[in-house]
């Protein structure tokens, strides 16, 4: 009797534990997907910045893996498209949108993602430029990340897009499920979109609500680039303050139907 009993509850138990083995070996496998990811050669400029910017910590906060198809708003000098590029792999797509009202300031910077699309390996990156109020993407994608540049959009520069605007050409680009992350800096509580044109800063709890009335769930938040000896009263751009300003990290859900 106890040994039947025993093979029985033997026979419960091995499928948990295997499945338990499968979600660790999938761990270790994205760990190390990401360790290479960041110690790519052709990265060797972009490390001195990533302790810093957290970006091992920021890429495992967005959930990006392989065969995923990423957009990617306003993509700077690549420093994120290259790691979301590896991450993805040759089975996913890393679109890199330019507002063109932004490459009017940025001059350089759809030619830069071009160059960037021409050098990785996986030939899995397009470059891409529309108006800062109509984005769209050519496939529905698994994530939409924009780090240091929500808070342009109300700007004169972008043409003042109403963020509403903006979320919802977000909402619309996303699988159902898929995830919209945003990074920005952090401007005093209660100000809303005040001090987007003076000091490139936004409230988090404005960003939240907008976001949130598009249709998104809230689905967390990181603090790896908080920081609280950040008054919220200097431009991003001030020599003390630049580079270590306090960010905020959301994570957003679009919901399945």
């Amino acid at each position: 009797m106890r040994q039947r009993m025993l093979v029985m509850l033997l026979g419960s138990v091995m499928p948990l534990l295997m499945v338990a083995q499968a979600a660790a070996s999938t761990s270790v496998a994205s760990t190390r997907a990401l360790d290479q990811a960041l110690a790519d050669p052709a990265r060797q400029a972009d490390r001195a910045n990533d302790q810093r910017r957290q970006i091992a910590e920021i890429m495992r906060f967005t959930r990006v893996g392989p065969g995923q198809k990423v957009l990617e708003l306003i993509p700077g000098s690549g420093y994120f498209t290259r790691v979301f590029s590896r991450l993805v792999g040759p089975r996913g797509h890393v679109y890199a949108v330019w507002p063109q009202e932004y490459l009017k300031e940025d001059t350089g910077g759809l030619a830069g993602s071009q160059a960037l699309a021409a050098q990785v390996p996986d030939a899995n990156i397009t470059a891409l430029a529309q108006p800062a109020a109509a984005l769209t993407v050519p496939v529905p994608v698994d994530l939409v990340f924009t780090s240091q540049n929500y808070h342009d959009y109300p700007d004169a520069f972008m043409g003042k897009v109403d963020p509403a605007v903006l979320n919802r050409a977000v909402f619309a680009a996303l699988k159902p499920g898929g995830l919209y992350v945003i990074v920005d800096h952090v401007a005093a509580a209660g100000s809303g979109l005040r001090d987007t044109d003076t000091l490139h800063r936004i409230d988090p709890a404005a960003v939240k609500a907008e976001v949130e009335a598009a249709g998104f769930v809230f689905d967390g938040a990181s603090r790896v680039l908080r920081n609280p000896q950040d008054t919220h009263t200097l431009k991003v751009f001030d020599k003390a303050i630049r580079g270590h300003t306090d960010q905020f990290i959301y994570r957003f859900r679009k919901p399945m139907p």
